[in-house]
């Protein structure tokens, strides 16, 4: 099977690099790894020419402008990478028969609901940003309503850190250099780690022979058990940090909780990420009961693991390398 990765050098690409290399010979899987490199997706041309010579059977975009701030300004170059290059590569896909699997964001939505957010519940982003991540899904939705041929997932996810620059890194690096940290703490949202949300969303597409398998087309919410603000997980993360042996210049109690409002940005985020992940579990559980011919009641069924054991690991992983 032919597999195109786009985005390989952030943190979602380089999880899935590592996943797919771990996999046996017998897998049979030949992988195209993509960065900014070797294809600019803001530049139709490139993608197209890619997606023809690579002739893969599954699609993986997780590449994205995600300069949120600068969004704000380069609105163009924003929506010609979140919106127009994934609708050519829905359009390859179902011209194909292919498998697209798309990457977006909590930022689709405007924040206000009170509890989780559901797959059906309504877009309304705040940034630029997230209206280019809007018009990406909603471009990939349209390209597939009107055909019969290929499928589609659409993750979305929030919070995700991995190999390379992300919130967890930054508050571990300020720990060690200040003696005191202002985190905010009325904004909620999941901490998804990289190379679970690989695994997990890879779960739903690939069997257990590595061969692609049939699924409902659709946006599945992909995020752990649980919910954080950015001064829990900041806090989490320097007690895990302590707790693995790496000397810091502060203890979480050094960590001062402040208002969104003190700490203002070019482009406003939501106040409240939280994502349920029933449909995508629901979805998962139903592919094993057919597997295995059983019955399980969805309302029962497993939860996913809680972020908090993700983020100690990963804390543990990077102590141990001696990356923190």
């Amino acid at each position: 099977m032919n597999i195109l990765v786009f985005g390989k050098d952030g943190q979602l690409g380089k999880a899935f690099k590592a996943l797919f290399e771990q996999l046996p010979a017998s897998a049979n899987l030949r992988v195209t790894y993509l960065g900014r490199a070797e294809c600019d997706l803001s530049k139709e041309g490139e993608v197209l020419e890619q997606l023809n010579a690579a002739k893969a059977d599954l699609i993986i975009n997780a590449s994205a402008y995600t300069a949120v701030d600068k969004a704000e300004t380069e609105i163009d170059l924003a929506y010609a990478v979140n919106a127009r290059a994934p609708e050519l590569m829905a359009q390859y896909a179902v011209a194909s028969n292919a498998t697209f699997l798309h990457y977006s964001t909590d930022y689709v939505f405007d924040g206000g609901k009170e509890g989780f957010y559901v797959e059906d519940d309504i877009r309304n982003p705040l940034s630029m940003y997230g209206k280019s991540k809007a018009a990406g899904e909603e471009a990939i939705e349209k390209t597939f309503a009107n055909s019969s041929k290929g499928q589609f997932a659409i993750f979305r996810t929030s919070w995700v850190y991995g190999d390379g620059g992300n919130f967890i890194c930054t508050i571990l690096r300020l720990a060690k250099e200040r003696e005191a940290l202002k985190v905010i703490h009325d904004q909620y949202g999941v901490p998804t780690s990289a190379e679970w949300l690989a695994q997990v969303t890879l779960d739903l597409v690939l069997d257990s022979a590595w061969k692609l398998k049939q699924f409902p087309s659709g946006i599945y919410h992909a995020v752990p058990a649980g919910e954080a603000t950015w001064y829990g997980l900041a806090s989490f993360a320097v007690q895990a940090a302590l707790n693995a042996g790496i000397e810091l210049r502060i203890k979480p109690d050094a960590i001062q909780p402040i208002l969104a409002v003190e700490y203002p940005l070019p482009a406003p985020r939501p106040m409240n990420s939280r994502m349920d992940s029933f449909k995508l579990r629901s979805a998962l559980q139903n592919q094993a009961s057919e597997a295995s011919n059983s019955y399980n009641d969805p309302q029962n069924m497993p939860s996913f693991p809680a972020w908090e054991g993700m983020v100690q690991e990963y804390i543990s992983r990077l102590a141990s390398k001696g990356l923190i």
